[in-house]
């Protein structure tokens, strides 16, 4: 029923796919406009009005970047090991 459209970024200017995939989440969701943006603007759009914390990942030491305050009571993981534990579960 739907088909791939190629789309272009009015704020990066580049081509973009539009999937089919993607086109019928957008109808079940009741979305009547195409998205304007590629995914990495639309991303990076998302993240601009967001504080981020750092702090180090409870797994690996490394650094994690998080959009909440780290509280010393709680784990935190980098978005790696987040990943890897999520797919372990």
């Amino acid at each position: 029923m739907y088909e791939d459209k190629t789309l272009v970024c009015r704020t990066c200017g580049k081509e973009f796919v539009f999937t089919a995939g993607e086109q019928e989440f957008y109808a079940e969701k009741g979305f009547e406009n195409e998205p304007k943006d590629c995914k990495d603007c639309r991303k990076k759009k998302k993240e601009e009005g967001k504080q981020f914390y750092t702090a180090v990942c409870a797994n690996c030491g490394g650094e994690a970047k998080v959009p909440f305050k780290p509280h010393d009571d709680r784990p935190v993981y980098c978005s790696e090991c987040f990943a890897k534990m999520k797919e372990e579960n």
